[in-house]
């Protein structure tokens, strides 16, 4: 290996190591509390060396969101759905979902709820929120619920509601089973197919037998 890639791989790992860093130090002491300074202090480097990688603390955040979105992205794609289903489409990605965030709750708890990893949309353009990560999480899932509707699946429901009805109780469980450890709940796999095959068979057109 040549000097130029090793110096490229090392500044990929450090910068996957300050993105690590600062994912812990949100979960544990808040996105608020938590300083650049106080990254570099956690790696053992000076905050300059941070500046060399992230604009500011937003940037920061934005791009350690941006990467749990292309890890659930790349998860769905993984499923290799039949699209000619949409319907089980949409059931097996409910469950991949839930599944992602108890695999790595970090990642989900720094993403999903940090207010501050979604405050650059309020500024984005059609076209630029049309090319964000969490965006086309969410496209994909609205799109399966289009077609669950065109196809006579699901009742004509209203295509944006429904899909953000399913996202939030897909979020619902998803907060709860990683923040409430010690609650007394029962099988978690039988909990995550229950709520998720109670909300789709919900939306269905003829009951599900």
């Amino acid at each position: 290996m040549g000097v130029k890639e090793r110096r490229l791989r090392e500044k990929v790992a450090l910068r996957e190591e300050i993105l690590e860093a600062a994912r812990e130090l949100f979960v544990k002491e808040g996105y608020e509390s938590v300083s650049m300074r106080r990254i570099a202090q956690e790696i053992e480097y000076s905050p300059t060396t941070i500046y060399l990688y992230f604009r500011d603390k937003q940037d920061l955040v934005h791009q350690l969101c941006g990467e749990t979105f292309a890890m659930l992205i790349k998860t769905l794609k993984d499923l290799h759905l039949d699209l000619g289903d949409p319907l089980e489409g949409v059931r097996k990605a409910g469950y991949a979902y839930v599944q992602f965030g108890l695999d790595h709750p970090d990642h989900y708890r720094a993403t999903f709820v940090i207010p501050h990893c979604h405050e650059e949309m309020d500024d984005m353009t059609p076209e630029e929120l049309e090319n964000d990560s969490g965006m086309q999480c969410f496209n994909s899932l609205r799109m399966g619920v289009a077609e669950c509707i065109r196809l006579g699946y699901f009742k004509p429901v209203d295509v944006e509601t429904t899909s953000q009805a399913i996202w939030a109780n897909l979020h619902g469980i998803t907060s709860l089973l990683i923040g409430k450890g010690k609650f007394p709940w029962v099988d978690k796999a039988t909990l995550v197919k229950f709520t998720v095959d109670t909300m789709i068979d919900g939306l269905l057109a003829k009951p599900a037998v």
